[in-house]
């Protein structure tokens, strides 16, 4: 089979702006030509927050937000492809995860990602895969994580066994004992609390390489009450996202009132922690890391420190960082593109492979 070029597009539960990659993707063959990170109205951002909890008038809301962010997913394909010095007729198919406003798995499950496909395919000029996640959701699994399976393309080695972990607003890991995907699921919160906190106290939208977790202390009761959280003794098959780790949720944990960079420094342990322990009983060998939590050292100190074996950056594989989950949504849309499955039943709980994503022509 011939290559094809696909644009891949992830914007994640930080809403920190829109992740933006160009790939020639065959059979046996990934790469990465270029990328581009576009930034997010803040406006948009704070109407996007807002509807990731219920409240009043969510559908007129959501319907414009849906637009705006479809006007805006073209704008970063019309820059990506700027810097490649490509034009829209040389793309075969833009995928694109949206913006992930309610995630609830289970009995009748459904998640909803906005980001208008038919207001990007007219604006970008290109067919857009969307909507990745209900079909898997509708067979029985949590329609999450959706990456292990490029993840195991991608980062796979013979011989190892190997946890690849994307530290977003949520964690996940995926699970790889040498080529064979074995398993993955969401740990639960990676960036979110952190940057809620750090976001209430001095208006810095994160908290740079740790530093300020990095000042603070830990404080281990109140850390031992959130580990306590029933998601993290919940087995896989598991899925999460802002509807449960969120402001409310830490205000309810939190008895005593302590100095603002220990509970920052808690928060990131929790994060090292839950991560951890997930990964207890697979033994990993080594720990890959993506997302935005690849820069942040103290974080990085901490996984280590709390698995007892390597941790390090996708960018050992050839992959960077901040790039993995975009490129998984390129890979997505050139399997829905081939009619190849998407999902993996081992890791969402599906009752079957399927292949994933709506079609929608410019």
């Amino acid at each position: 089979m011939s290559s094809d070029l696909f644009i891949g597009l992830m914007t994640g539960t930080s809403v920190d702006g829109i992740d933006a990659v160009l790939a020639r993707i065959d059979d046996d063959h990934f790469s990465l030509l270029e990328s581009h990170s576009h930034t997010l109205p803040a406006d948009l951002t704070d109407d996007i927050l807002t509807l990731c909890q219920p409240g009043d008038g969510e559908l007129d809301a959501a319907g414009k937000v849906s637009r705006q962010l479809g006007r805006i997913y073209a704008e970063a394909c019309a820059a990506l492809l700027k810097k490649a010095g490509m034009d829209a007729s040389q793309i075969t198919a833009i995928g694109c995860h949206g913006q992930t406003v309610r995630h609830r798995p289970g009995a009748d499950g459904f998640s909803v990602q906005l980001g208008c496909p038919d207001t990007l395919a007219c604006a970008s000029g290109i067919p857009v895969v969307n909507n990745f996640r209900n079909k898997d959701m509708v067979l029985g699994g949590q329609g999450a994580p959706l990456v292990p399976p490029f993840h195991r393309r991608l980062f796979a080695a013979t011989g190892e066994r190997r946890a690849i972990v994307n530290i977003g607003g949520m964690a996940n890991a995926t699970l790889l004992d040498g080529d064979t995907l074995v398993g993955g699921f969401d740990t639960g919160p990676g960036n979110v609390l952190m940057d809620l906190w750090i976001q209430l106290h001095s208006g810095d939208s994160y908290d740079a390489d740790g530093a300020w977790a990095a000042s603070g202390k830990i404080n281990k009761p109140l850390l031992n009450r959130l580990l306590r959280d029933p998601y993290f003794q919940q087995p896989p098959p598991k899925s999460t996202g802002r509807e449960h780790f969120n402001r409310q949720w830490l205000t309810r944990h939190l008895k005593d009132e302590l100095p603002a960079e220990n509970l920052q420094a808690t928060l990131a342990e929790l994060t090292a922690r839950s991560i951890t322990d997930s990964l207890t009983d697979f033994a990993p060998q080594r720990l890959l890391i993506c997302g935005g939590g690849a820069h942040n050292g103290h974080l990085i100190e901490r996984l280590r420190a709390c698995s007892g074996v390597p941790v390090v950056s996708t960018d050992s594989e050839g992959l960077h960082p901040d790039w993995v989950e975009a490129a998984a949504f390129a890979w997505l849309a050139w399997a829905r593109w081939n009619e190849q499955p998407g999902n993996a039943p081992v890791v969402t709980g599906a009752s079957r492979e399927a292949i994933l994503g709506q079609v929608t022509l410019p």
